[in-house]
């Protein structure tokens, strides 16, 4: 009788973190039918919500990152990190599973630095071209560091490094035929470019104001847009696309159907998370990138730069897009010849079937 296996994923934060994680756990249930699987992430984040919604148990540590800056909250991160370590410790003991993954996020430190001691095989799946100071410390410690980008060799042992690129959801880059469907659902014309303005789960602010101080250039250039506000900036945007009460110009808190906006969008404007990169690669669209300056260790920047070194996107830097945004939208709309450059090289970036090549590496550490 074949051992019913047992694997822990721990991280969390963002969505960045938590799709991949979930993609990966629904593999392993392909992969390993009847197989036990918990997640391990910090309390208060999006995980504690997000991955019992896909069908998954959780447990919470109580933990949280250190602050670069001088801050007061660093005060408290020892307790934290002790109290997460003990926790981490004794779920793993009492779970006892035969694999543990690490998506990056808070409570993967804490929980693989446990397995690790314990003498349970791990993996590490990381997803940016720079990767955070915890996976740098866990990669002395991992059995496997699965990647998304070249060069990490500079940050992890080259020994250790299997490249898979990042898992992505399957629904979403499903896109094929379906533009005539996506032009009705948003209520679009065949006849007129579109333009996809997505700036992650909660929005972008810079990104959704330089949008709203250019509406008027849309609507003279003939363009639609679709225009992803986030929840804080929608009432907003909402009341700036009445005013101009233009035709083909939808604003929406959040995108149900991300496969019909790839679909519809001939050209997209997006943050430079990198799942979101991900999902482009495969998708094959057109892209400018405006990544976040706030996000740990500039990763945003960074994935961005590993697309514009071989052409494959368009950078905008954040503290610039209110000169420069729509420029560079109106010069790629009006020009199919970058366009077709753009696809090309992204195209070639694009990996389809990350999710099996981690989970033929995960399986080559079951004991």
């Amino acid at each position: 009788m074949n051992k019913k296996r047992k694997f822990i994923i721990s991280g969390g934060g963002s969505g960045g973190h938590i799709f991949p994680a979930i993609a990966i756990a629904n593999a392993l249930k392909e992969a390993h039918p009847g197989c036990k699987i918990l997640f391990i992430g910090a309390k208060d984040k999006m995980e504690m919500e997000k991955v019992p919604a896909a069908g998954f148990p959780i447990e919470g540590l109580w933990i949280s990152g250190f602050q670069r800056s001088l801050s007061i909250k660093n005060l408290s991160f020892p307790v934290k990190l002790i109290s997460s370590l003990r926790k981490a410790k004794q779920i793993i003991k009492k779970f006892k599973p035969d694999l543990v993954i690490g998506v990056g996020g808070f409570a993967s430190g804490p929980t693989l630095h446990q397995a690790a001691k314990l003498g349970i095989p791990t993996l590490i799946q990381e997803q940016n071209s720079y990767p955070g100071i915890t996976n740098i410390i866990l990669s002395k410690k991992v059995d496997k560091i699965c990647v998304a980008y070249d060069n990490l060799d500079k940050y992890f042992p080259k020994e250790k490094i299997y490249f898979s690129g990042n898992p992505i959801r399957k629904e979403v880059v499903d896109i094929e035929n379906k533009r005539p469907k996506a032009l009705e659902f948003f209520g679009l014309k065949d006849n007129k470019p579109v333009v996809l303005v997505v700036g992650g789960s909660l929005g972008a602010r810079t990104i959704n104001e330089a949008i709203e101080a250019n509406l008027k250039e849309f609507s003279n250039n003939n363009i639609q847009l679709i225009w992803q506000t986030g929840k804080n900036y929608f009432h907003q945007a909402d009341k700036a696309v009445l005013n101009i009460g233009k035709e083909g110009i939808k604003a929406t808190r959040f995108i149900t159907k991300m496969d019909l906006a790839y679909a519809a969008a001939d050209i997209v404007v997006s943050r430079a998370g990198a799942i979101a990169i991900s999902e482009l690669c495969v998708v094959k669209k057109p892209i400018i990138l405006v990544p976040s300056p706030f996000v740990a260790e500039d990763h945003q920047t960074k994935n961005a730069n590993a697309l514009v070194t071989y052409n494959a996107a368009i950078l905008v830097k954040d503290s610039e897009q209110k000169e420069k945004l729509m420029p560079e939208i109106l010069n790629l709309v009006n020009n199919k010849e970058s366009q077709e450059k753009l696809i090309h090289n992204i195209a070639a970036l694009g990996i389809k079937d990350a999710t099996g090549s981690i989970i033929s590496v995960a399986n080559s550490l079951l004991k």
